[in-house]
C-alpha cells in the first residue's frame, strides 16, 4: 500500500472542495472497501478525506436515523453515515422497511457491519476478480476486453451485461430499489440534489469503468423512504454458504395489501445485472393480482425470459427465479409450498 495522509475537516464544504481539487484525494468513510482496493492496488490515492470528521450542519443529516419531520407523509431519513449493524438493529427501522433490515443484516460479517456505512455499501465497487486483481488489465479499468465473457463467469452478469459483465455488490441499493428510495447527493449546489435511487447506478453501456453518476467531490448525504405507511417488504438471497459470503443471486419486495390483492408492487434482484435491477415485467404480472404461488412463479419465470446467462452461470436464471419467489412469499405471508 502507498502511503498516504489522513485528513480531517469539519466542515462539508471544506471537504468536497478538498476532493474536487486534486484527482488522488478520496473520501472514507467505513473504510470497508476502499482499504481493499487500495491493499489491493486498484486505488493509489496521496490523501485521504474523512467523512466521519464532519461535524457543522450538515452531520445531522449524514447520522439521521428516523422522520425528517412530525408532519404527516414526512419522510424516513437513513443518513449515509450509519453503519449496516445500525440498520440491522431489531427496532431500529419501522416494519415497512423490513427488506432493509434483512438486507444490512446478512451483508458481510458482524465485525464488518459495525464499521460499514450504508454510502459506502451503496457505492462500493464490483468484487470480480479481475477487476480485482491488479496484474490484469480489463474494460472496467479502462483496458479492452471484459475477460468474464471467455474466462471464469460464474459470478457474472445475467441480465443486462455488457460492454462489462460485473454484478452490482451492494444488497442494500437492492432493497432500496425495490422500497423506493431517494438519495440526497451534495454537490456544488446549495441545496442537495434529489435522485430517485435507479438514478444513482449507471449500467457499463455508457462507461464500462463507472458504476454510478457521481462526480468528484459529490457526497451521498442521506437516503430518504417513503412515510412509513403499513407497507410489507422482505428480502430473500442464495449463498454458497450461510456464513460471510456474497449472495449467487437475491431479491427484494415492497407491496401493499389491499382488499386482498397486491398494490404498488416493487420488485428488485441483486447479483445478477451491473446494477441492482428493478423486476418490471415481474411487477406488472403482480400488480393488482391475490397472492398465491403460481402466480409467484410464473411472474418471476417471465422476468428471467429475457436472461442471457454466459458459459457457466446459467444457474443464475432460477436462482434468481428462486429468491423471487420466496421474497414475495414473506412479504405476504403465504406459505411456501412443498
Amino acid at each position: 500500500m502507498h502511503p498516504f495522509r489522513l485528513v480531517r475537516l469539519p466542515q462539508l464544504d471544506a471537504a468536497r472542495k478538498r476532493l474536487v481539487e486534486q484527482p488522488h484525494r478520496l473520501a472514507r468513510a467505513g473504510g470497508i472497501d476502499l482499504l481493499d482496493r487500495m491493499k489491493e492496488g486498484l486505488d493509489a490515492p496521496h490523501e485521504l478525506v474523512e467523512l466521519r470528521a464532519i461535524d457543522d450542519a450538515n452531520a445531522t443529516t449524514l447520522h439521521h436515523l428516523g422522520l425528517t419531520s412530525a408532519a404527516a407523509g414526512a419522510p424516513y431519513r437513513v443518513g449515509a453515515l450509519r453503519t449496516l449493524a445500525d440498520l440491522a438493529e431489531v427496532g431500529s427501522l419501522p416494519a415497512d422497511y423490513h427488506a432493509l433490515i434483512e438486507a444490512a443484516g446478512q451483508a458481510a460479517t458482524p465485525s464488518i457491519r459495525r464499521g460499514a456505512t450504508l454510502g459506502g455499501n451503496l457505492l462500493q465497487r464490483p468484487r470480480c476478480w479481475y477487476f480485482r486483481n491488479g496484474d490484469i488489465d480489463c474494460l472496467k479499468k479502462g483496458g479492452s476486453v471484459c475477460h468474464a465473457i471467455t474466462g471464469e463467469n460464474r459470478y457474472h452478469a445475467i441480465l443486462g451485461g455488457g460492454p462489462s459483465y460485473i454484478v452490482h455488490p451492494s444488497s442494500t441499493a437492492c432493497a432500496l430499489v425495490a422500497l423506493g428510495g431517494t438519495v440526497l447527493v451534495r454537490s456544488g449546489e446549495p441545496e442537495p440534489v434529489a435522485l430517485d435511487i435507479e438514478q444513482l447506478f449507471v449500467s457499463p453501456r455508457p462507461d464500462p469503468t463507472r458504476e454510478h453518476r457521481l462526480n468528484p467531490g459529490e457526497l451521498v448525504l442521506a437516503v430518504d423512504l417513503p412515510a412509513p405507511s403499513g407497507r410489507r417488504s422482505a428480502y430473500s438471497a442464495l449463498r454458497e454458504k450461510q456464513s460471510h459470503d456474497w449472495p449467487l443471486a437475491e431479491a427484494a419486495v415492497s407491496l401493499r395489501i389491499e382488499d386482498g390483492r397486491m398494490k404498488d408492487v416493487r420488485v428488485a434482484l441483486g447479483h445478477v445485472a451491473p446494477v441492482p435491477w428493478r423486476a418490471l415485467a415481474a411487477e406488472q404480472q403482480l400488480e393488482g393480482q391475490a397472492p398465491h404461488a403460481e402466480l409467484f412463479a410464473t411472474a418471476m419465470t417471465e422476468e428471467l425470459r429475457g436472461a442471457k446467462p454466459l458459459r457457466d452461470n446459467g444457474y443464475k436464471v432460477p436462482a434468481a427465479i428462486g429468491v423471487g419467489r420466496d421474497a414475495l412469499h414473506r412479504a405476504t405471508d403465504l406459505a411456501i409450498p412443498e
